[in-house]
């Protein structure tokens, strides 16, 4: 059977489930699907902050004042200033001035952020083959490179030479 991309209807969200592997026999799913769940914003946050703990140490102490927020959505302002039109459009962001810009001289008001934003997250989880780990890690190394003052194309050419 053939299924194309459905709509959930309001109020509900759809779960794109893994096919168990194949051997000829009929194979049966164990998962109890009816008792899982999306991560809640605390629980996303734990995986954030396991994910953060398992940095290297040196990368950690340079990345001490900032911030690491989850939310379900990047706000209005965010998207309209990045010219991105669906909320589902901006997995994180880095809020705060990149040490290459940093001086003692010019005191930043705000604490530097890196927010990471659930529900994008787990859209994004829902139609590729990570794991949700994985991706959460993926998203705030990026958004702290940011902090490190490194471009988006900086770090997809880090990224190219690491594989």
């Amino acid at each position: 059977m053939s299924l194309s991309r459905a709509r959930a209807p309001k109020g509900y969200r759809l779960l794109s489930i893994p096919q168990p592997e194949r051997s000829g026999k009929q194979t049966l799913m164990t998962t109890d699907w009816h008792s899982h769940r999306a991560p809640s914003l605390a629980e996303f946050e734990a995986i954030a902050n396991a994910a953060y703990k398992r940095l290297p140490a040196m990368f950690r102490d340079m990345t001490k004042g900032v911030l690491i927020r989850i939310e379900d959505f990047p706000t209005d302002e965010v998207l309209d200033s990045l010219g991105i039109d669906s909320p589902f459009g901006l997995l994180g962001l880095y809020h705060g001035v990149d040490l290459t810009r940093q001086s003692v001289l010019d005191p930043s008001p705000l604490p530097e952020m890196i927010f990471l934003y659930r529900r994008p997250i787990l859209d994004y989880w829902t139609e590729h083959d990570d794991k949700l780990g994985d991706i959460i890690t993926h998203v705030l190394v990026h958004e702290i490179g940011h902090h490190f003052g490194l471009s988006d194309d900086d770090m997809e050419r880090i990224e190219s030479g690491a594989t």
